[in-house]
């Protein structure tokens, strides 16, 4: 059966489409002009259709830590948030350090028939630094590059190494800026916040510092490279200046960075702790404008689901993360809402722009394309809350807050996954 989503707003950033028009999908994927047998039509008048939403930094608790989430809930969760496809850091436990762990979880992933999984394999065994992993075994296992997760390898000649072997491979590799001397027991961004609340402080040096030796081996090796989580202003004129000359090396940063700062904190407030530290209103200005003008090409939810109690303890003990695959797409609406930057390249940065980073053949809206698809409104309020949500993890500073724009309905393959309301013509009416 084919399926006619009927007269919604077509916003296609790979292709530069705008338009209101009908979109047709025929086994699996978008169709041209026409497709063969019935056809269901959906009509989704007022509601905007783009690329589903591919997060490359979400975390799903599983293996290991069951008691605060499972691949079954936030794959759910990705889907209510028209996530179609996200990476899985190798953090777990134990990690995704061999072909096995890998194959499990797409395994895993795949009966469970939600969100698309890509998993990253570990940069070193047991994520250690200093032994490497066998990452040919881990890219045949189904990976989509491989990291040390937010673990530094200490050793700048291991690292050097592990580079090396991944360019002889042409993998990618996912690395997180952060010296760990620097950053040692540090909680919240160095500076006034910090002070006046009397926690250990992590400089902004910890990052720049960590960044500069990466982008340095980086172009030493030739390795093609994606910097994960950027939080610092001085960080973005390396990375534009790397760029400039032509090092392969893309960047993101989440999507709490480009709205939140460490006065958000107020009074311990541990939904704000997070990892890197939430900095200061400079910072955010200046990570908006490299989200705008594409040096950072990328916006992801670094979505970490946590139980109650990992919260409910004093700022200093508590475990830093948000949960955040709901709250990616309206907090890159009001980027475009708040005047940053087009709808259509905001939506670029959770679509297209991860796809290139991944190398996943992308083609938008374009007959051809898999119907992997996110249906949304632009204009429904809604608010963060335990009716309103599906993942397990409830810690998000969000919660309670009016956000714009929701999910509406999720595509895999032109199947729906996800419905949040009935729609005429749709298997719910």
């Amino acid at each position: 059966m084919s399926v006619c989503l009927k007269g919604g707003r077509l916003i296609d950033p790979v292709n530069g489409r705008d338009e209101v028009a009908d979109l047709l999908i025929y086994d699996g994927r978008i169709a041209g002009g026409s497709a063969q047998g019935p056809r269901r039509v959906i009509d989704v008048s007022g509601l905007v259709i783009c690329p589903g939403l591919i997060d490359l930094r979400a975390r799903v608790r599983e293996p290991g830590a069951e008691h605060k989430a499972t691949l079954a809930s936030e794959t759910a969760a990705a889907l209510a948030g028209g996530v179609t496809t996200f990476c899985c850091p190798p953090d777990t436990s134990p990690p995704i350090d061999t072909a096995a762990s890998a194959q499990w979880l797409n395994d895993r992933a795949r009966a469970l028939g939600g969100a698309r999984v890509i998993p990253l394999g570990a940069l070193t065994r047991e994520l250690g630094g200093t032994t490497l992993a066998d990452m040919a075994a881990l890219m045949r296992a189904g990976c989509g590059g491989v990291s040390n997760g937010p673990r530094a390898i200490k050793d700048t000649r291991v690292l050097r190494h592990a580079l090396e072997y991944a360019a002889g491979l042409g993998i990618t590799v996912f690395l997180q800026p952060e010296d760990p001397w620097l950053a040692h027991q540090g909680v919240v961004h160095e500076g006034e916040v910090a002070t006046r609340l009397g926690l250990a402080g992590i400089p902004a040096t910890a990052e720049t510092i960590a960044l500069a030796r990466d982008l340095m081996l980086i172009e030493q090796t030739g390795v093609r490279a994606h910097v994960m989580g950027l939080s610092a202003a001085r960080s973005l004129p390396l990375l534009r200046e790397a760029q400039a000359r032509g090092v392969p090396v893309t960047a993101d940063t989440a999507a709490h960075q480009l709205h939140l700062i460490d006065e958000d904190i107020g009074f311990f407030d541990t939904h704000c702790h997070v990892r890197p530290p939430l900095r200061a209103a400079a910072d955010r200005a200046a990570l908006r404008e490299a989200v705008r003008d594409g040096t950072l090409s990328v916006i992801c939810s670094d979505h970490q689901p946590h139980e109650p109690d990992a919260k409910r303890v004093v700022f200093s003990d508590s475990e830093p993360g948000i949960s955040a695959f709901e709250t990616l797409l309206p907090l890159t609406l009001r980027l475009a809402a708040d005047g940053i930057l087009p709808v259509t390249a905001a939506l670029h940065r959770i679509t297209a722009g991860p796809a290139a980073v991944l190398g996943l053949s992308n083609q938008g809206l374009a007959a051809g394309a898999v119907a992997d698809l996110c249906v949304f409104d632009p204009d429904e309020e809604w608010t963060p809350s335990a009716q309103t949500w599906t993942s397990r993890g409830l810690n998000t500073p969000f919660l309670g807050q009016t956000l714009r724009g929701r999910v509406v309905m999720t595509l895999i393959g032109g199947e729906i996954r996800h419905q949040s309301r009935a729609l005429p013509g749709s298997p719910q009416t």
